[in-house]
């Protein structure tokens, strides 16, 4: 009879563990269970998260995009790295602070619009490389001819331009004809330099008695030169 109580108590010692056990059991699995759960929806906040931060981060970049396209673009050119074709030559002067193009410009617009029109370029360039004075050139022409008007015949019909003696002589006279205006003009400046200029007269006073007779020539000439600077 005492065994049969032992053995009953036992046995429902047993049983209680049993029990706890099991509870023990059932209480892990339902926590691995809850665990298991929270870290899908973990992860499920991650994947969200990453793709509302690159939708975030591509909409800033197609913004950055349209900005790009609305603002235009500048491009810095270095000139010692940039090509020929946009250097800036250096401005070089002349004549009374003029480049050879400006100057010719200038006698263009004291020439007229008459036989001597356009030749501004000729007698600007060639008067530099002869270190004649180009107004002072200009100035006589346009006393000798009379082309601030109406050329004289002389000029239209034998190419002279600075009343310059020598043969061939124009329709057999003492003044030297030219076969074309070009020749006419070069002849007239290389007059001045080998004539004047070489001996030392190189100003209109020093010029005057020996290019001309008359009395009025030296204030004729300073009249055109100021008219041509004022031009």
């Amino acid at each position: 009879m005492r065994k049969a109580k032992i053995t009953s108590s036992i046995l429902g010692v047993v049983g209680i563990l049993m029990i706890s056990i099991a509870m023990v059991l059932q209480n892990d699995e339902a926590f691995m269970e809850r665990n298991s759960v929270s870290h899908v929806f973990q992860e499920v906040d991650i994947k969200s998260m990453a793709a509302s931060s690159n939708m975030i981060v591509k909409e800033k970049n197609l913004l950055a995009e349209e900005e790009q396209e609305k603002t235009p673009m500048i491009t810095e050119v270095k000139m010692e790295t940039a090509p020929a074709s946009v250097i800036i030559p250096p401005r070089v002067e002349v004549y009374d602070h003029m480049t050879l193009e400006e100057l010719a410009q200038k006698l263009n617009r004291n020439l007229g619009s008459g036989y001597l029109a356009g030749k501004g370029q000729l007698i600007a360039s060639y008067c530099i490389e002869k270190k004649v004075d180009p107004y002072l050139a200009v100035a006589i022409i346009l006393h000798e001819t009379g082309c601030r008007s109406n050329c004289s015949k002389l000029v239209r019909t034998c190419n002279n331009v600075g009343g310059q003696k020598g043969s061939p002589g124009c329709n057999g006279g003492s003044y030297k004809a030219y076969a074309t205006l070009d020749d006419g003009i070069r002849g007239f400046v290389d007059n001045l330099q080998r004539n004047y200029y070489a001996r030392g007269l190189t100003t209109v006073d020093t010029i005057g008695p020996k290019y001309a007779e008359s009395s009025n020539w030296i204030s004729m000439i300073y009249s055109y030169i100021n008219q041509i600077k004022a031009n």
